[in-house]
């Protein structure tokens, strides 16, 4: 048997309807919406603030406590005992070291200690005070210098051997020839050396060193000294 609905059952009848209520309340509340008013909102004057300041805060101030020490009570002092001083001090008489007119003085003997003089060395002769004296110079201390060296070349040229130098087979030119020596505290002439090309002409430039008359010794700070003399000479070897 066929079941048959019952035509108020039937919702598709009031579909139309339930799409009118609700475009009609939809329209509503768009309406309402639309006139409801808004008010600015407003607040209360807050003056002139900055807002960009720095704010100072001051920093609060401590107070350091520094904790507290117990006091230690002092040590007990041990007992003393009071002990009587039985021992009798002697006292020291001090001696008055004055002695009296009538009192001898013993006195040691004195060593006398000798001077020991200064030992001056040989000086060269461009520095010494007092250059040697060569028999015959006179003058100051400028001539007398300048006239020792005229002297000594003077002697070698007279004393020299000219004819040496060419008979030694040397080759043609000068060739130098230099000769030391010492003039010691009494004028005589001592360590006589000599440089040469030639072993003969060393040997000549010392017998002519020896032929040197005794002179006036040299003075340095008053006091006779031994003076070392250079002599250079050149001689011509044809």
């Amino acid at each position: 048997m066929e079941i048959k609905k019952s035509p108020k059952a039937n919702l598709e009848n009031f579909s139309k309807l339930f799409m009118l209520i609700g475009l009609t309340l939809a329209l509503f509340l768009t309406f309402v919406a639309i006139e409801k008013k808004t008010y600015e909102r407003q607040y209360g004057d807050m003056g002139d603030a900055v807002m960009n300041g720095d704010l100072e805060e001051e920093p609060p101030i401590t107070e350091r406590i520094e904790p507290e020490i117990p006091k230690t009570p002092p040590p007990t002092p041990e007992k003393i005992e009071i002990v009587e001083d039985e021992k009798e001090v002697e006292e020291t008489v001090i001696e008055t070291t004055e002695t009296d007119e009538s009192e001898a003085v013993e006195v040691e003997d004195i060593e006398e200690v000798e001077e020991i003089e200064d030992v001056i060395e040989d000086v060269p002769f461009t520095i010494i005070e007092d250059v040697p004296v060569f028999p015959g110079c006179k003058g100051n201390k400028a001539a007398l210098k300048k006239c020792f060296n005229q002297k000594m070349q003077k002697h070698f040229s007279k004393k020299f051997d000219s004819d040496l130098p060419n008979d030694l087979g040397l080759s043609p030119g000068k060739k130098r020839i230099i000769m030391l020596f010492k003039i010691d505290k009494t004028g005589n002439i001592v360590d006589i050396r000599a440089k040469a090309p030639h072993p003969r002409l060393q040997k000549e430039a010392i017998r002519i060193i020896k032929l040197l008359p005794k002179m006036t010794p040299g003075r340095q700070r008053g006091k006779p000294v031994g003076v070392k003399y250079t002599l250079p000479m050149r001689i011509e070897v044809e």
